[in-house]
């Protein structure tokens, strides 16, 4: 039994050195192949027609100018009031039945935006189409149609007594609520 349990030994032992061989032998192997292994070489960047410069710059985005104040402004004579150097001006009027308000281009007789308590929209949520309440709610739906058409810069100039009002400064101060500045940057000359 002896002799049994010292060849079962020496047959472990000798299983054992083998599988430790096979193991360093792998683990060199791959050591050297990690080695002599290389990355692929990167393939040369195709250029296509499409992605070829224009020599001549367009400006897409015409408001692009305006909203750097490097615009060209009209001046208008210096007796006309209100005054003509303006990107987009904001009228605010008010009828014996209803409020309404404009926001009119430089360029343009037509109003870019405009809102008014003559919709139905507004003026179905209203009790009364000319009280303060519907000049805040005419402020803040204009507001909110100027940032959604890029508008954030207005010029708004009222006559001082007819500024004064309750209403005027409900309108005025919806608007500025609403995100949109009252006042245009000064135009830059280069």
């Amino acid at each position: 039994m002896a002799l049994f349990s010292d060849v079962c030994r020496s047959v472990r032992t000798l299983l054992g050195q083998c599988q430790r061989s096979t193991a360093a032998a792998a683990w060199s192997h791959s050591q050297s192949s990690r080695k002599y292994s290389q990355t692929a070489p990167e393939p040369e960047p195709v250029i296509s027609d499409n992605e070829a410069i224009n020599k001549t710059f367009v400006n897409r985005n015409p408001r692009n100018l305006e909203q750097m104040a490097l615009a060209v402004k009209d001046r208008g004579w210096a007796t006309v009031w209100p005054s003509r150097q303006y990107y987009h001006r904001l009228m605010f009027r008010r009828t014996q039945h209803h409020i309404t308000a404009e926001v009119y281009s430089s360029d343009s007789v037509d109003p870019v935006l405009s809102c008014s308590t003559k919709e139905w929209a507004l003026k179905r949520e209203l009790g009364s189409t000319r009280s303060v309440a519907a000049c805040r709610a005419v402020g803040e739906v204009l507001a909110q149609r100027c940032r959604e058409a890029g508008i954030t810069r207005i010029v708004y100039r009222e006559v001082p007594w007819k500024f004064r009002s309750e209403s005027n400064q409900t309108f005025w101060a919806a608007m500025k609520e609403g995100g949109v500045m009252l006042s245009e940057p000064r135009r830059k000359f280069i």
